[in-house]
């Protein structure tokens, strides 16, 4: 029994010591894990210590932090010199932390961070708290930026949101503290805090919104300012009022609770009855300078940071009414585009929609669609190139090339008419025979030379304009033709300067190249003219002479109308950004009639110009080569008679047979063939329909020159002892038979 007992009591003992000893380890384990986290603690600490230590001693100084800028402003001015938008950042005046208004102070630090006098450039309190509330409704961190961190941020970082941009934006959040006094932090901050709208600081956010420095403003107005720090471009008055005011009345709130507002003085307040600034400059004339200042990157210099003003072509009167035809006239529900170029190539307007604000989108220069028939330029140029004038005949008769049958509007066919007749009415089966005769590769090689930079599509409906392309490319394009067939380059800065005046660019104008000979700029400016006076542009007249071609695609879906008078070539579209379509939208309805509106301002001050339409043939097309007058045998070229007259081999019997009179005193065959004049007579003769073929002529045509002339100029006057000219003139005269 008694050994029974001792081991019972032994066991028991076990079982006694054995907790004891758990309880022991669970007690070591966490004093190792508390000294080890005291020590990493230690180690974090003096780690942190070191890196604000040394931040702060690498930080630059308050002056210059006060200098330092974080962009570029661009001052944009018309071509008559004129502020038209400043973009960029704006810094508006430093004000001093004195001079900054007790209200602004307030304002900012209960809306962005009220435990701002407290902490030591990072809130310990707001960072638990926001992580506690993470934790509970498991979702992110949100942000805990102090006035503090968001200077850092701004001056020394970038807004990327990592835990090593946020861990350094700490560490410098603090060297800026070990550093600067509050005052002088808020001070920074309030002069630097973008506000949208390239405003940065308050100063230049209160001229922007409210037109006034910031040192006069009222509570109502810090109160919209102070607002805008967290969504500049949500909370901006000039872009949504009603945010803005609500945003404003969330910061009277804080106020009240954080800064001290007496709440019946809150109560007083009324943000809506602040005079906002008119934003001026802000609408069509973005569109321009959306398409020109990207171009600085190319014609300025490398490491150019330094503010600049940017001298345009733009005329703003001419802007003004540019935007006005396109809105005027746009159908209800369509979106209208209008760029307009001097004969140089400047632009003098340019407007990409019906309102910047609501779309930014440039129709102008960006945007690609269907050109109608007012691609046909480039058909006609290519025909009258390869041998046309705007007199001949053509065919305007159903057709069908490569299983395309193209039919005119109305679907009505005129049979035999002139090139220029088909160009007026714009007769798409003229237009498609011609440039299956030409070449349609031809047609696409014009385009691509009169400065057409998208795809083109070979095939037989591109005569029609069925290959996409941007307005300003067009509009480039008439404007060679107004140029006489030299090529123009469009542009829209004239020079660039510092703001104390030195120029550091200077527009060159681009060397130009003839596109066609002078004769076919001639032809298509004919044809052109014709389509405005007589033909499908006739809303475009405006009481001088106007050249241009209308363009409408299938089902109304685009409206283009391009034309030049006085030197200004002016280019307009309209239609709707889905491609849907426009009931009642021809290239020769509202398009014609918003450049009408338009060009009666462009050209006001301008002399009224004639188009020069003379069509002046070139010599290969009027006369032969002059070694050819005396070619082979067969060659259908003029040779000498035995009355020393130029005629044509074979020519009276065929003429005769054909019905012309060629001699006699109805003949209207010129005798000197190097008369270009003539040429046409030459080869037309007059047409004597009831004269029997084969008939004599009842007299014959005069001797060219007397013997004595000819035996002078055929060397038979020489004498004998001469006979190597003897010899010469005898095989020029046998030559010279046929």
């Amino acid at each position: 029994m008694a050994k029974r007992r001792g081991t019972r009591s032994s066991t028991q003992k076990m079982r006694d010591t054995a907790p004891r000893g758990w309880k022991a380890g669970i007690w070591r384990w966490t004093k190792r894990l508390t000294v080890g986290g005291l020590l990493l603690a230690i180690l974090g600490a003096i780690g942190l210590f070191t890196s604000v230590y040394f931040a702060a001693q690498s930080m630059p100084s308050y002056a210059e932090l006060k200098q330092s800028q974080n962009g570029q402003t661009i001052l944009v001015r018309a071509r008559d010199g004129s502020e038209i938008v400043e973009l960029g950042p704006s810094y508006g005046q430093w004000l001093d932390a004195d001079e900054i208004p007790q209200v602004m102070k307030d304002a900012m630090v209960s809306v962005e961070d009220h435990r701002y006098y407290s902490h030591f450039g990072v809130d310990p309190m707001g960072l638990a708290r926001a992580v506690y509330n993470a934790a509970a409704e498991d979702r992110q961190v949100s942000a805990t930026s102090t006035i503090t961190q968001q200077l850092a941020r701004n001056v020394f970082l970038n807004s990327n949101r990592t835990m090593g941009r946020k861990a350094r934006e700490a560490v410098l959040a603090m060297a800026l503290e070990w550093n600067f006094t509050k005052d002088e932090i808020l001070e920074l901050y309030l002069n630097k805090v973008y506000f949208g709208g390239g405003a940065y600081g308050i100063d230049s956010a209160s001229r922007k919104f409210f037109s006034h420095s910031a040192t006069t403003l009222s509570l109502e107005e810090a109160a919209i300012i102070a607002g805008l720090v967290k969504a500049p471009s949500r909370y901006s008055p000039t872009a949504d009022v009603e945010a803005a005011v609500g945003r404003a009345n969330v910061v009277i709130g804080q106020m009240v609770r954080y800064g001290g507002l007496d709440p019946a003085v809150a109560r007083e307040v009324n943000v809506e009855a602040v005079n906002l600034r008119e934003e001026m400059g802000q609408n069509s004339i973005r569109y321009f300078t959306d398409w020109a200042l990207p171009q600085l990157d190319l014609l300025l210099p490398n490491g150019t940071f330094e503010p600049i003003e940017v001298w345009t072509t733009i005329d703003v009167g001419m802007q003004r009414a540019a935007t006005a035809s396109v809105q005027s006239n746009a159908p209800e529900g369509a979106q209208g585009a209008l760029v307009s170029l001097d004969r140089d190539g400047a632009i003098l307007a340019l407007v990409g929609g019906t309102d910047y604000v609501t779309s930014n989108y440039n129709r102008a220069t960006d945007a690609m669609r269907q050109p109608g028939s007012s691609f046909k330029l480039f058909v006609y140029l290519a025909a009258l190139e390869a041998g046309y004038t705007p007199d001949d005949n053509v065919q305007d008769v159903p057709v069908t090339i490569d299983g395309w049958s193209p039919r005119n509007s109305g679907g009505n066919y005129a049979g035999q008419i002139d090139v220029r007749t088909a160009f007026a009415y714009s007769k798409n089966s003229v237009a498609a025979q011609l440039g299956n005769e030409v070449g349609f590769s031809n047609v696409a090689s014009m385009a691509r030379r009169f400065g057409i930079t998208t795809p083109i599509a070979t095939v037989p409906s591109m005569t029609l304009g069925s290959s996409e392309v941007r307005l300003i490319d067009m509009a480039r394009a008439y404007a060679a033709v107004s140029a006489g067939g030299q090529s123009v380059e469009p542009y829209g800065i004239l020079r660039v300067t510092t703001p104390d005046g030195e120029e550091i660019y200077r527009h060159s104008n681009a060397r130009s190249y003839r596109l066609v000979p002078d004769y076919v700029a001639a032809g298509i400016t004919d044809l052109l003219q014709t389509a405005v006076a007589t033909g499908t542009g006739r809303a475009a007249q405006i009481g001088r002479p106007v050249a241009g071609k209308t363009g409408t695609t299938n089902s109304s879906r685009d409206g283009y109308f391009v034309g030049f008078s006085s030197g200004v070539t002016t280019g307009v579209w309209m239609g709707r950004d889905d491609n849907g379509r426009v009931a009642g939208l021809q290239g020769g309805t509202a398009p014609a009639r918003a450049f009408a509106a338009y060009m009666r301002y462009a050209v006001r001050d301008r002399p009224v110009e004639e188009f020069d339409t003379d069509l002046k043939l070139p010599d290969w097309e009027l006369e032969p080569d002059d070694e050819l007058y005396y070619g082979e045998e067969g060659d259908y070229y003029y040779y000498i008679d035995e009355q020393g007259n130029l005629v044509e081999p074979g020519r009276t019997n065929r003429a005769r047979d054909e019905g012309f009179d060629v001699e006699g005193e109805g003949s209207d065959i010129r005798r000197d063939p190097l008369d270009p004049r003539g040429m046409d007579e030459q080869r037309g003769g007059t047409r004597s329909p009831n004269r029997p073929a084969g008939g004599q002529s009842p007299q014959k045509p005069p001797q060219a020159a007397s013997d004595d002339f000819l035996e002078q100029a055929t060397g038979q006057d020489l004498p004998r002892d001469q006979p190597r000219q003897r010899r010469m003139a005898d095989d020029l005269i046998n030559e010279q038979r046929f």
